[in-house]
């Protein structure tokens, strides 16, 4: 009898199966990123800082809105947690990766293109439902009572991070490491203090008919009308549509492995 027949061990030697492979890569994607200190500065601790610093200037500051501040900022705020993984994270991990050749000798492995770009969208999800926990978890804290529309909500985060995480990699495909560093970050400081994430754009006054049309600006008044107002904005769902589109196709035709 054959080592096989008593079943010793029985060799199966192949890749294993896709899902698995994608899981794999994910989860790895997704502790990399946590275990940076940029990154994590990036997805907890100023989305955070930016949500206590909003709530309780704005009462020291007699600073009103329609709806309790913790309500407005929130939203915004989870829209902030989106955009700094899926663009700013996100295009800085791949700039390096690119650098030191690390994507292209994924590419000889058994994990084909498409589940590395799938395991980099599945550790993005990963790294932003945990960002959406302890958001929220601070903002129930400081008395946020949301009125959440559960599709405009679900739409939302997944269309922003599409539109996001296209972006970031566009400019992650083109650009030097250094060169992506500087710009992701740069674009994220503009968006955050410009571009209509935390704050509508009713509070930049003529500027908010521009910003609006933004992705920044269409996620966070997605997410404000998701979690304000209990409903779906299909016009913002719509423009980051465009944007995530756009993204996609430039990235596609750019891109390159090293």
């Amino acid at each position: 009898m054959s080592l096989d027949q008593r079943g010793t061990f029985a060799p199966r030697p192949g890749a294993a199966p896709f899902h698995r492979m994608v899981a794999a890569q994910a989860a790895m994607e997704a502790r990399l990123m946590l275990r940076n200190g940029e990154q994590l500065l990036l997805a907890v601790v100023i989305p955070v800082i930016v949500l206590i610093g909003g709530v309780e200037g704005a009462h020291r500051m007699g600073k009103t809105f329609a709806h309790p501040a913790v309500d407005v900022f929130t939203p915004g705020v989870l829209a902030l947690a989106v955009m700094s993984t899926a663009f700013t994270s996100l295009a800085i991990m791949t700039g390096f990766e690119r650098r030191y050749g690390v994507i292209k000798r994924l590419g000889s492995s058994p994990l084909p293109r498409a589940g590395l770009l799938a395991g980099k969208v599945g550790a993005l999800l990963l790294v932003e439902v945990l960002q959406f926990v302890v958001i929220s978890i601070v903002a129930l804290a400081l008395g946020w009572d949301p009125d959440v529309d559960p599709l405009g909500a679900v739409l939302a985060f997944l269309l922003g991070t599409a539109a996001f995480a296209s972006l970031g990699l566009l400019v992650a495909g083109v650009l030097r490491a250094e060169a992506t560093l500087a710009a992701a970050n740069l674009v994220y400081l503009l968006l955050l203090a410009g571009g209509a994430v935390v704050l509508p754009p009713s509070s930049y006054g003529a500027f908010g008919s521009v910003v609006q049309w933004l992705p920044s600006g269409a996620l966070g008044d997605a997410m404000r009308q998701a979690f304000i107002d209990g409903r779906t904005s299909w016009l913002d769902l719509a423009v980051l549509l465009v944007w995530a589109v756009a993204g996609t196709f430039m990235t596609s035709r750019t891109f390159t492995w090293e």
